[in-house]
This record gives structure tokens, C-alpha cells and sequence, in this order.
């Protein structure tokens, strides 16, 4: 099986340095839909027989011209979803981006008993993701297929790459930033794991479509330190 693990596009959130993860969530900026067109030239003869995408808007808004262009209706699964801020929940400030992120940190070095203030521990949010790619897998076995492409999120690919890739080197990359339209392509299967076919950290349809001004926490590297964090905005 192959799996494509695409970031959304860039949204009003990721501009204005929030921390939007419940849904529906906002929506893809003028930048965002023309990533999302982007993505979807340089997906489009990847081979993709399913798109599967999160219950929050902007995964949606990123699929939809990839779903059009191979007449693929994408479908939606709830595991999918960001790792939720609990008590940071659209906070821009130091100390929600430093609390969020750090926690992230943690559960890429494999603190999974860390739990996010007000939200989930390490250990639910992989069960939740994994039961998702656990489906996907069944859905593309029954139907003799072998691609899927999954619209999803910045600190919940990393996360569960981080945990079900066993190698250094996707360790050290999942600590980077991902940026909007990133794409993780991986092959293997739940039963026997992962590994890594290509990571393109910067947007797939190209670089130029990147935003370097955004803020974007939820895709920002987890070993940033505070001083960098706190070019947030002070709410």
C-alpha cells in the first residue's frame, strides 16, 4: 500500500499564527486554493484510487481540485483530524504556541503519557489515527486498490510518522517544519509498518507557493526555542 500524506493548504489561522485545530475550523486563503490547485497537478498521475480527508473545512477545500480532476470523491474520517489544543485552543500567544508545541515535542520523543492541557494524550491521539489508516487499508484491500492520498495536518502527520517510521532519519525530519501542501509519501501497512518513499517538506506543486511570513505554529519545527516562539502575537 501506498500512502500519501498531504498537509492542507495555507488558512486564515496559519496567517494569523493561531492555534485552530476544532472544527469545522477556518477556511484556505487566496494562497491556500491556489496550493490546493497546485497539489493537485503534481498528484494527479500518482496513481491515487482514494482521497481521504479530516472532518475539519480546509481539508476538504484542499482535496476538492484533486477529487475533480481524477473524478474521485474524497471521504471524510474523524481520526483524521488535528491534534487538538484543548486549553490552547486558538491562543496566538507565547505561552499557548510554547505549551502546544512543546507538547508535540514530547510526543515525538515518544512521551506518549504527556497529555495535551485540556485535549489528548500521545497515546489517543495515535490510536485514533491509526484505527483512520487501519480503515483505509481495509477500504483499499476490498477494493483491489493500492494508493490512497490523505489530506491531514501538520502536527498529526508528524506525530504519527514519527511513531510508526522506524528510522533516525524520519525521526530528525519530523521535527522540522512541514508546510502547507507538504506531502509524506510512505509504503508498507499497519501489520507490518512503514517506510518512507519521499518527503517533500516544502509545498508539492513548488516552492514559490511557500509563505515564509505566516506564522503557522502548527506546522513550525518542535525544537524551536522559546525566543523564536515568542515573535507570536501577544493575545
Amino acid at each position: 500500500m501506498r500512502l500519501l500524506l498531504l498537509r492542507h493548504g495555507q488558512t486564515h489561522g496559519n496567517t494569523a499564527g493561531a492555534l485552530d485545530t476544532a472544527v469545522p475550523g477556518l477556511d484556505l486563503t487566496d494562497l491556500g486554493r491556489r496550493q490546493a490547485d497546485a497539489a493537485a497537478q503534481a498528484l494527479a498521475d500518482r496513481g491515487i484510487d482514494r482521497i481521504y480527508v479530516s472532518t475539519l473545512a480546509r481539508t476538504h477545500q484542499t482535496a476538492a481540485p484533486l477529487g475533480a480532476l481524477l473524478d474521485v470523491a474524497p471521504q471524510e474520517l474523524d481520526g483524521l483530524r488535528e491534534i487538538s489544543a484543548g486549553d490552547f485552543e486558538m491562543g496566538s500567544d507565547h505561552d499557548s504556541i510554547a505549551g502546544y508545541i512543546g507538547t508535540i515535542a514530547d510526543w515525538i520523543e515518544r512521551r506518549y503519557d504527556v497529555r495535551m492541557p485540556g485535549g489528548e494524550s500521545g497515546h489517543e491521539f495515535l490510536a485514533r489515527y491509526d484505527a483512520a489508516v487501519a480503515t483505509i487499508h481495509a477500504e483499499l484491500a476490498a477494493a483491489g486498490h493500492d494508493c490512497a492520498l490523505v489530506v491531514s495536518h501538520g502536527a498529526a502527520i508528524r506525530t504519527w510518522v514519527s511513531a510508526r517510521v522506524a528510522d533516525a532519519e524520519s525521526h530528525a525530519r519530523a521535527t522540522d517544519p512541514l508546510h502547507n501542501t507538504a506531502c509524506i509519501e510512505l509504503v508498507g501497512e499497519p501489520a507490518t509498518g512503514w517506510e518512507v518513499q519521499a518527503w517533500h517538506g516544502e509545498p508539492v506543486g513548488g516552492a514559490f507557493l511557500d509563505d515564509a511570513t505566516a506564522p503557522d505554529p502548527t506546522g513550525q519545527a518542535t525544537d524551536d526555542s522559546a525566543e523564536s516562539w515568542s515573535g507570536q502575537s501577544q493575545n
